[in-house]
C-alpha cells in the first residue's frame, strides 16, 4: 500500500505519524511510504533519516495526498487538507467529529473512508490508541494548571503543593479515567489535596486502591461535584464519552461561584469541553479569563511535548497501521471488530452512531457499507 504522512499544519503540532523506525517496518513489510519534507522535524526526526529507513520525501502536501492510498495523520484534518481529500483515500488519525461539524461535513462530502484513532476500541474493552495522549495530556493538565494558578498567569497565586506551615491547593479531578488518573498521580506527586470524581463507583474503588489515603474520591451524585468544584483552586476536565460530545458538567453559574482566579485545564476540549465556559486555544495563546477563572482549554496537549508524545502514540498506532497496509481497509476491519468500531464516516455515510447523535444526522451501521452481515 501507498501510505502518505503529510506535515501536521494545526496550531504548534509538531507531533507526527511515523518515526523513521515506523516507516522502516512498514517498508520490511513491502509498503511503499512517502513523508512530507521536514514533517518530523518538530520531533527531532531529520529527513535524511527517514531517508535512510526507507521512506520518500515529498516536497508538498499535495505530493503525498495526490500519491498516497493511506494518509496517516495525528490531528483532524484542517480544511486546506480536507479540500485534498478522494473517496478513495483512507484517513486514520484523531477526528473528534462529534464537536467539528465542519470537518464531519467535508469527509461526508469527500467521501473518504476515515478511521478515528479515539474510538478504536481494543481487545480489552479498551481505546488503546486514545490512552497514550491521555496519559501525556492528564500529566501535562497538572503543570499546565500550576502554570495558571501563578499571579503572572492571573492566577490566585496559590503553590500546588503548599509548603510546611502552608497548605497545599485543593485540585478537583472530573472523571477517573486514564486521563484522571495520570493527572492524580501527577498532582498527588506535587503534594497537593486531590479529589476525583466519577460517576463509576468500581473507577473510585481502582483509585482508592492505587492512591490509597493521598486520594480522595467523590460519587458524582446530589451535589458533591458542584461542592468540590466550588471549594477548588484547580479543576481539572477529565470526562470522556467515547466517540460523543463530552458532558457538560460545570455550568456557567457554577464558574461564576468558583474562588477568584481559580484556574480550569479543559483536557476534554477536543470532544467539546466539559465547561459552559469553555473554548478552544491554542498553544500559542492557550488562557483566558472566564468570570474571574483562568480557563486553559489547548486542543492539542501533547503537541507541545512532541517527541515524546510521537513515541507513546506510534507504539500504539503502528500495528493498525500496518494491518491496514497488509490486508486493505476493508478486510482488516472485516477481521478486526475493535478497528472497524473505529470507522467514523465512510462513503459519504456516518457510521459512528455517538457522532451521528451528536450532529444530528443518520447513521449508518459499518457493517452495511462493508458487506459484513449487520
Amino acid at each position: 500500500m501507498r501510505i502518505g504522512v503529510p506535515k501536521e499544519i494545526k496550531n504548534e503540532e509538531h507531533r507526527v505519524a511515523l518515526t523513521p523506525g515506523g516507516a522502516a517496518d512498514l517498508a520490511h513489510r513491502g509498503h511503499q511510504v512517502l513523508v512530507e519534507r521536514h514533517c518530523g522535524e518538530g520531533a527531532g526526526f531529520a529527513d535524511e533519516e527517514y531517508a535512510a529507513h526507507g521512506a520518500r520525501i515529498a516536497d508538498s502536501p499535495e505530493e503525498v495526498f495526490d500519491w498516497a492510498q493511506m494518509i496517516v495523520k495525528v490531528k483532524e484534518p484542517q480544511a486546506e487538507e480536507r479540500a485534498r481529500l478522494r473517496d478513495d483515500h483512507v484517513l486514520f488519525a484523531y477526528l473528534h467529529l462529534a464537536a467539528d461539524e465542519a470537518q464531519a461535513a467535508d469527509l461526508i462530502n469527500q467521501g473518504v473512508t476515515a478511521i478515528a484513532f479515539e474510538s478504536v476500541v481494543g481487545p480489552n474493552g479498551g481505546l488503546p490508541l486514545l490512552a497514550p495522549m491521555s496519559q501525556v495530556a492528564g500529566r501535562m493538565s497538572i503543570q499546565a494548571g500550576a502554570h495558571c494558578l501563578e499571579s503572572s498567569a492571573g492566577g490566585r497565586g496559590v503553590l500546588l503543593g503548599g509548603v510546611p506551615g502552608v497548605a497545599p491547593a485543593k485540585v478537583v479531578v472530573l472523571g477517573g479515567g486514564v486521563v484522571g488518573r495520570n493527572a492524580a498521580q501527577m498532582a498527588i506527586g506535587l503534594g497537593a489535596d486531590v479529589t476525583v470524581i466519577d460517576r463509576d463507583l468500581s473507577v473510585l474503588e481502582g483509585l482508592n486502591a492505587r492512591f490509597g489515603p493521598a486520594l480522595r474520591t467523590l460519587h458524582s451524585s446530589g451535589g458533591a461535584l458542584e461542592q468540590a468544584v466550588l471549594g477548588a483552586d484547580l479543576v481539572i476536565g477529565a470526562v470522556l464519552v467515547r466517540g460523543a460530545r463530552a458532558p457538560r458538567l460545570v455550568t456557567t453559574e457554577m464558574v461564576k461561584t468558583m474562588r477568584p482566579r481559580s484556574a480550569v485545564v479543559d483536557v476534554a476540549i477536543d470532544q467539546g469541553g466539559c465547561f459552559e465556559t469553555s473554548r478552544p486555544t491554542t498553544h500559542a495563546d492557550p488562557t483566558y479569563v472566564a468570570h474571574d477563572v483562568v480557563h486553559y482549554c489547548v486542543a492539542n496537549m501533547p503537541g507541545a511535548v512532541p517527541r515524546t508524545s510521537t513515541f507513546a502514540l506510534e507504539h500504539a498506532t503502528l500495528p493498525y497501521v500496518a494491518q491496514l497496509a497488509d490486508l486493505g481497509a476493508t478486510e482488516a476491519m472485516a477481521a478486526d471488530g475493535g478497528l472497524r468500531a473505529g470507522l467514523t464516516v465512510c462513503r459519504g455515510q456516518v457510521t459512528e452512531p455517538a457522532v451521528a447523535d451528536s450532529l444530528g444526522l443518520d447513521h449508518t451501521p459499518p457493517e452495511r457499507l462493508l458487506g459484513l452481515a449487520a
